[in-house]
């Protein structure tokens, strides 16, 4: 079987009529497949204008091209905080898998992270830790571009959640109440090296490890540039690459455990091409939609077959973040990672 990353147009659940079932009804069965096989998902139709996605690809050039790294580095923050910068080599991906590679904080790549704040909402309940101010850089246009994206993003997010409800069989709305004040994070990355510097391996070339999201459900713009890789039902890495225009869409851990693994929460990694000892420079923003921070993550009884056994103990949102982040950004292997680990240690 040929590896595939199915190509959707969910414009029905965007600008069509609500009351349009068999269009809907289509565009559900579609993704459903697509969640279950695969876990990755190419979204046509989505809504966002392409200015804004034209500004988010500027804003990321003003910042990680058009500052010098001691200036980048004004706005790195420690690792309990996922905003502001991340250099290069500051970070291992898949310690958050429970994985432990060769060389520890070995993930080349550079980001910088901004999202919902505690601001956002009218609670004064929330946890602020999973809400945290954004650190914004001192660059023209950055925040207002930056900003602009990240909430066509998140309007996108809130549709596939939608969609996501239906294509499982749910109401529409079933998904409302666990994201009433949902945590949202966006990361810029930055694959690249110094101009004039060569490739010198320390290990094995890790543009960002191998990973499955923390969150619910991804929205990844990215450029068509090799890199990006997934995990295919076969055990085997295989390239994707976005149709112009579209947006890849993946499931996060939390839909994994949610759907008692119906739907998979697919392991990626991204390794640039190298051409005559240089990284070609390749950019993606990611964003991670997220459910309440006191949710609780485990298989929903509504989807589990008769008989069929949970394959998760019940952990909050904010546990299951928290054990991830330590991963990532504070080399702290993931404890609670076991079946993820699993599948990153057979594949070939």
């Amino acid at each position: 079987m040929v590896f595939s990353v199915p190509a959707i147009d969910i414009s029905p659940y965007v600008s069509g009529s609500p009351n349009d079932a068999e269009a809907r009804a289509r565009v559900a069965a579609q993704f459903a497949a697509a969640c279950r096989d695969v876990g990755f998902v190419q979204v046509h139709g989505h809504g966002i204008p392409e200015e804004i996605m034209d500004g988010l690809a500027a804003a990321s050039d003003s910042f990680f091209v058009g500052l010098e790294q001691d200036e980048k580095k004004r706005y790195q923050t420690p690792p309990g905080i996922n905003r502001g910068y991340s250099p290069p080599k500051s970070e291992a991906t898949s310690l958050s898998l429970g994985v432990e590679p060769a060389n520890k904080m070995n993930d080349f790549f550079e980001a910088f992270n901004v999202g919902l704040t505690i601001d956002d909402y009218d609670a004064v309940d929330l946890l602020e830790e999973q809400y945290q101010h954004n650190v914004w850089p001192d660059v023209p246009l950055f925040r207002e571009r930056v900003e602009a994206y990240l909430q066509h993003a998140r309007a996108v997010s809130h549709t596939l959640m939608t969609l996501s409800a239906e294509a499982l069989g749910l109401p529409g709305d079933f998904f409302e109440a666990a994201f009433a004040h949902a945590t949202g994070t966006m990361r810029m990355n930055n694959y690249a090296l110094t101009p004039g510097m060569n490739v010198t391996l320390d290990g094995e070339l890790r543009g960002m490890g191998e990973h499955t999201d923390f969150g619910v459900i991804t929205v990844l713009w990215a450029d068509r540039v090799k890199g990006l890789q997934v995990l295919g039902a076969d055990g085997g890495w295989h390239d994707v690459m976005p149709d112009p225009g579209a947006l890849l869409i993946n499931l996060g851990d939390v839909t994994a455990r949610w759907t008692n693994e119906h739907w998979m929460s697919t392991l990626h990694r991204v390794k640039p091409p190298v051409i005559d000892g240089t990284i070609v420079r390749r950019r993606s923003v990611a964003y991670f939609h997220g459910c309440n921070w006191d949710a609780t993550v485990a298989p929903l009884r509504e989807l589990l077959a008769e008989g069929e056994a949970p394959l998760y103990a019940p952990i909050s949102a904010t546990e299951h973040f928290r054990a991830k982040l330590a991963g990532s950004r504070a080399g702290v292997l993931n404890p609670h990672a076991e079946r993820e680990s699993a599948r990153v240690k057979s594949a070939r």
